[in-house]
Order: structure tokens, then C-alpha cells, then sequence
């Protein structure tokens, strides 16, 4: 079932992804490409088909779950060029906050499906924020909305991109958390994790229509 379901799934993205016309958009702040590390990064688990072939082989270290899901998802990205950092935010936290920070004092960038794995839909776990703290890595977001594509029925409501439909990824600018930071000062960096994903979320979906103009030209395969 593994085999089968990994494989479908790979060859899905590596057929549609290709297609996908993609225009990215960058906060002022933001990092400089999507090739500079380290970063905290989060995103939405409903964006994660174009988030998975627009980020690959950039050995991007990704959360994943030892659920049955997390197996599956785990061998599909790795097909993409990540790697996979065992654990969850529902079972073995701390194991997998550990992973990501060795991870990160090595240099990596690593990131979050950050309502997975199965929500509250569009609501971010504090991980990044405790992970930032502990490594003086900053933190960013960034949300890929679609112009045409297939809704799933699932608690996230994930897209599958329609072949050559168009992309608008928008990343946030960068949030430092010090090291010092108390109870307090981690709840409002959480608090502004949690606005900069709404607002990436409700800038592309409110201008993906644009995507292709002068202003948001398609540059990204």
C-alpha cells in the first residue's frame, strides 16, 4: 500500500508540476531568494502539492509524522529532494524539535506544515517560535495560492493544481525571536507568526489573478 500510494503520488506532481506557472512575491524584510539558509519556515498544509515541487531539491529539512500519512508523505517529498526530520507536533514534540534544531545549527533550512498533521485548519502550533528562540534563526511564512485547481474533501481542503493553471507564491518578511524572550514574548511572537500566514494567505488569494501581469511576473518552473 506504501509503495503503491507513494508512487501514484510522485508521479502526480512530477507530471502536474511542471505545468504550473509560478510568480513569486516577497514582503519587504523577506529573505533575499529561496535559497538562503538557514530560515524557520511555515506554511499551510492545504498548499502543500505546489509547495512540494516549487521548494524541491533544495534538501529543505520537513517535519513529518511516524503515522501511516506521515510514512506516505514522508517517502514523496524525499522523491523531491527533502528530508525528512521524524516527528510531530501530536506525538514525539520534543524528539522532533530536537531534530529540527540539530538540523539548523547545521545550516539547513527547515520547515513546517504548521496546522498539520490534522489541524485546526489555518491555525499555527508554536513550534517555529520555540525553535527560533532556541537557534537565534528567524522565522518567515509564505502561502502558494492556486488559480485553478482540484479542492480535496479532507480536513485541510488541499489543492491539487490543475495542469498549466498559474501560481502566486507570497513570503513574508523575516521575524527574529530572541533568545531571552519570556512566556509572554514567545505568546506574541506566536501571535505574529499567526498574522504574517493569514496576511501572506489573503495577499495571493485576493491578487492571483495578476499572476503573469508586470507585477507579478511568472519566473519560477
Amino acid at each position: 500500500m506504501l509503495w503503491l500510494i507513494t508512487w501514484a503520488g510522485f508521479l502526480v506532481v512530477r507530471l502536474i508540476g511542471p505545468t504550473i506557472r509560478f510568480a513569486i512575491s516577497f514582503e519587504e524584510g523577506a529573505p533575499p531568494t529561496l535559497e538562503t539558509r538557514p530560515i524557520v519556515y511555515s506554511f499551510w498544509h492545504s498548499c502543500i502539492f505546489p509547495a512540494m515541487y516549487l521548494w524541491r531539491k533544495r534538501q529543505i529539512r520537513v517535519l513529518s509524522s511516524d503515522s501511516f500519512d506521515g510514512e506516505w508523505t514522508g517517502r514523496i517529498i524525499r522523491k523531491f529532494g527533502f528530508v525528512k526530520v521524524r516527528g510531530s507536533s501530536s506525538r514525539g514534540g520534543v524528539r522532533a524539535l530536537l531534530g529540527m534544531r540539530k538540523e539548523l545549527e547545521q545550516g539547513w533550512t527547515v520547515s513546517f506544515t504548521i496546522d498539520g498533521p490534522r489541524g485546526p485548519r489555518f491555525v499555527a502550533k508554536p513550534g517555529p517560535v520555540i525553535l527560533a528562540r532556541a537557534t537565534g534563526v528567524p522565522m518567515a511564512v509564505f502561502h502558494i495560492a492556486i488559480d485553478r485547481a482540484w479542492i480535496l474533501n479532507t480536513w485541510d481542503r488541499s489543492m491539487i493544481p490543475k495542469p498549466f493553471s498559474r501560481a502566486l507564491m507570497r513570503v513574508s518578511r523575516q521575524i527574529a525571536v530572541p533568545a531571552d524572550a519570556d512566556d509572554a514574548a514567545k505568546d506574541r511572537f506566536h501571535g505574529e507568526l499567526q498574522a504574517a500566514l493569514d496576511r501572506v494567505r489573503e495577499f495571493t488569494e485576493a491578487n492571483i489573478d495578476k499572476a503573469g501581469s508586470a507585477e507579478f511576473p511568472m519566473s519560477y518552473r
